[in-house]
């Protein structure tokens, strides 16, 4: 395998596992912006997806909509279309409580952004199986 290959797929793992990593210290924060923390679980989902995506030669454009990304994924492993709802539930997250007006309620719930949380470390995880172990984050 093409080593910048390996490199940059390991850098969207990387940059995912971030975006974990913040949703978790956020959200254990006292005072922790659950509407930061949220996103990062949607961006953790995004990246992980684009570096499975690098990793199988797939383009993809530039979007936030996980659903695309999933269903590109999909095109080289059909068990990607089990995360579709994680998609689904997830995409909105890029968004919605990042620009006032977009959300009723300007927060998530504890238990919104526990359930975001899961299904952002279920799809992670389900990328990372895939993947030598070579490629994944140290």
């Amino acid at each position: 395998m093409d080593e910048a290959i390996v490199e940059l797929t390991r850098e969207w793992l990387v940059k995912a596992d971030h975006d974990l990593k913040n949703a978790s210290i956020v959200s254990r924060a006292p005072q922790g912006p659950l509407d930061t923390a949220i996103y990062h679980c949607q961006q953790a989902v995004e990246k992980a997806l684009k570096g499975w995506l690098c990793w199988k030669g797939v383009a993809f454009e530039r979007t936030h909509d996980l659903r695309r990304l999933i269903n590109l994924a999909a095109t080289t492993d059909p068990a990607f279309s089990r995360y579709q709802s994680s998609a689904d539930i997830l995409t909105p997250y890029a968004s919605i409580f990042r620009y006032p007006g977009l959300s009723g309620d300007p927060t998530p719930s504890r238990e919104e952004f526990d359930e975001a949380m899961n299904h952002a470390l279920g799809t992670y995880n389900f990328v990372l199986s895939l993947l030598p172990t070579h490629v994944r984050p140290a």
